[in-house]
């Protein structure tokens, strides 16, 4: 009877560190689970285009997990995945001569252009960030649609409903990332950034 007891409080003992142990961790391995590279290129193109670093962070972590060489079944490359059409689009609007699509897997080039690229959404659709991420994944053309259309939005600026079940998922996904990238990477968010609404 008595070696029973034993075997039981040191179950428990056994089971009351592990815990502490994992408490003490989880930190640490929710960042295995979120990883950041690149921080330098998120805070001065986030800071450049007054965009949420954190949102940046999210971005990345749901189209490539931080991996720099992704190319997604629609050919969209690299950190923050843009495809070819929106890169040269982009490389024309921020003047950068010389660019070849090849380019695009340069992480600090990927960010740029991706953090100018929500930052122009974020101002085209009215700093509503579920409707700039809706237009990242989406197109603008799509979303621009689905304003127009009462069955989607009932003012023409904010989507009541996004009829894509992947854009649905994209921004519900992205959304929860930053929240969860703001609990774990804490420093510095200019004033003027603009964070998920």
């Amino acid at each position: 009877m008595r070696k029973k007891k034993k075997r039981i409080k040191w179950g428990r003992f056994f089971t009351l560190a592990l815990l502490i142990v994992l408490i003490c961790n989880l930190g640490n391995i929710a960042r295995k689970i979120y990883p950041v590279k690149h921080m330098d290129s998120i805070k001065k193109y986030s800071a450049k285009y007054e965009v949420d670093p954190y949102l940046i962070m999210s971005v990345i972590k749901t189209e490539s997990n931080f991996n720099a060489d992704a190319v997604s079944h629609k050919n969209a490359t690299g950190l923050m995945q843009i495809i070819e059409p929106t890169a040269f689009w982009l490389a024309d609007r921020m003047e950068l001569s010389g660019f070849s699509y090849e380019d695009i897997k340069e992480p600090e080039l990927n960010i740029q252009m991706g953090c100018y690229y929500i930052s122009y959404l974020l101002s085209l659709y009215n700093g509503n960030a579920g409707t700039a991420l809706a237009a990242y994944n989406a197109g603008e053309g799509t979303v621009d649609k689905w304003l127009t259309n009462e069955e989607y939005s009932k003012d023409g600026e904010n989507l009541s409903y996004i009829p894509y079940p992947e854009t649905r998922h994209y921004i519900t996904k992205v959304t929860n990332n930053q929240k969860i990238y703001q609990a774990l990477y804490e420093f510095s968010v200019p004033d003027q950034n603009i964070a998920l609404q």
